[in-house]
C-alpha cells in the first residue's frame, strides 16, 4: 500500500516583496528555493520553518487566493509573543482561542487573504 507524506500547501501571492516581508521577515520562514521561467514571469517560492513547508505562487493557475491552512506550532504562546514584539504593521496576533477538542489556536491573515491557523494541542489531564 502507498505511504503518504505530509502535504505541502501552495498559497497564492500577488506581490513578491510583500510575501517575503510577511513569511520570511515577520513569521521567520527561510527560503528553500525560488523559480521563474523567465525574468518577467511570476515567481514560485518554497519556504520552511521547522517541519512546515509551504509553496508560494504568483501563477494564477496554481491555486485560489483566500485559502486557509492549519499549522501545528510547539509553544504557540511563546511564538505569538515573539511575533507581537516585532510590531509588524500589517499583522497583530491576538490571543489564542481554546477549542473544545483540546487545542489553542490563533489565525493570521497574510497580505493576500490566505489564513494561517497556528495551533497547539493541549496536554490531556491524564498526561
Amino acid at each position: 500500500m502507498a505511504r503518504f507524506g505530509a502535504p505541502t500547501p501552495i498559497l497564492r501571492i500577488f506581490d513578491e516583496a510583500k510575501a517575503r516581508e510577511f513569511y520570511l521577515d515577520f513569521l521567520g520562514f527561510s527560503l528553500q528555493f525560488e523559480h521563474r521561467f523567465d525574468e518577467n514571469l511570476p515567481i514560485y517560492l518554497g519556504i520552511e520553518l521547522g517541519a512546515c513547508e509551504l509553496h508560494l505562487s504568483e501563477h494564477h493557475g496554481d491555486c485560489s487566493p483566500g485559502a486557509r491552512i492549519r499549522i501545528e506550532v510547539e509553544d504557540l504562546l511563546a511564538y505569538l509573543s515573539h511575533l507581537r514584539a516585532k510590531d509588524y504593521r500589517f499583522a497583530k496576533p491576538g490571543e489564542p482561542e481554546e477549542a473544545p477538542w483540546g487545542e489553542i489556536s490563533c489565525t493570521l491573515t497574510d497580505p493576500f487573504g490566505n489564513r494561517l491557523t497556528l495551533f497547539e494541542e493541549l496536554a490531556s489531564p491524564d498526561t
